[in-house]
């Protein structure tokens, strides 16, 4: 047996580590169709054959058929709508208020010091504490989901923002400041290579964090959305019936994480992360 040929990059110019030719490709995407169909057929199996009670974990089959119906309804996709609502609007607001906060942190050293000891204090706090405070302010309105969304999904871009600048080469500046760049200049040409790496780590998480805190929004509260949907067909007790608007939060979730990652590497085709080669092997 031969050993499998390697592809070698140019430290120069790509320094990550050698990569096994065939690595990812058609190979990893045959594992993640095989999984995905033993976890499927397991899910029909288990509750049919008594494994599982199906009174609590139906069969596949039956969230699918509920899910088919729940899609021919006029109020799921009201539910879906106002879910997307309050997650694009919270999380747009906290990316915003965090990229603003982020960069005035880490450009002004005396801000970030007067500051410190209260984000430390604030940043814990968890955003279903603030469940009470919502309420108390707006209610069972879109209001009260947003600031608990605002509240949850501003912190990863807020932090990664000001360690992005951190990572500013000091020998970069010092040159920038020799050509005498503009300001604009020095953010195209040396801030924005350095921070957006780190302003997309902290979207993709903020992204998904403002998801969930909307669900747990709608569970908690009661706003209008898929949560309070999941909430009345469990109080119902038609099971299926939550199994599948469970599953169509996920799937929004599955879309947005998508659509990120795609616009991240469309706008970001120089970065080590989606150079020919790294990174394949992996899905996060």
């Amino acid at each position: 047996m031969t050993a499998s040929p390697t592809v070698r990059t140019d430290p120069a110019v790509d320094p990550g580590p050698a990569v096994p030719a065939g690595a990812g490709g058609p190979a990893r995407w045959r594992w993640a169709v095989g999984g995905t169909l033993v976890v499927l057929a397991l899910a029909e199996l288990l509750p049919r054959t008594g494994v599982l009670p199906s009174a609590h974990l139906p069969p596949l089959s039956a969230v699918v058929e509920a899910l088919v119906e729940q899609l021919g309804r006029p109020s799921f996709w009201t539910a879906t709508g106002q879910t997307m609502l309050g997650w694009l609007v919270g999380g747009a607001a906290a990316v915003l208020a965090g990229t603003v906060a982020g960069f005035l942190l880490g450009v002004v050293p005396a801000v970030r010091r007067a500051t410190a000891s209260t984000l430390d204090f604030l940043r814990p706090v968890p955003a279903v504490a603030l469940v009470p405070v919502a309420i108390l302010l707006f209610g069972t309105q879109l209001e009260s989901k947003v600031l608990l969304v605002v509240w949850a999904a501003i912190w990863p871009v807020l932090m990664q923002v000001v360690a992005g600048l951190a990572e500013v080469d000091p020998v970069a500046r010092e040159t920038a400041a020799a050509l005498h760049l503009s300001p604009a200049q020095r953010l195209r040409h040396l801030i924005a290579p350095s921070v957006l790496p780190a302003w997309w780590t902290g979207l993709r998480l903020s992204v998904s964090v403002a998801l969930v805190m909307t669900v747990a929004a709608e569970l908690i509260i009661g706003n209008a959305g898929l949560g309070k949907a999941v909430a009345l067909a469990q109080d119902g007790g038609v099971v299926p019936q939550m199994y599948a608007l469970i599953a169509v939060t996920g799937v929004l979730g599955v879309i947005a994480d998508v659509l990120v990652r795609a616009a991240e590497r469309r706008l970001m085709p120089w970065h080590v992360s989606h150079r020919a080669g790294i990174g394949r092997g992996a899905s996060w």
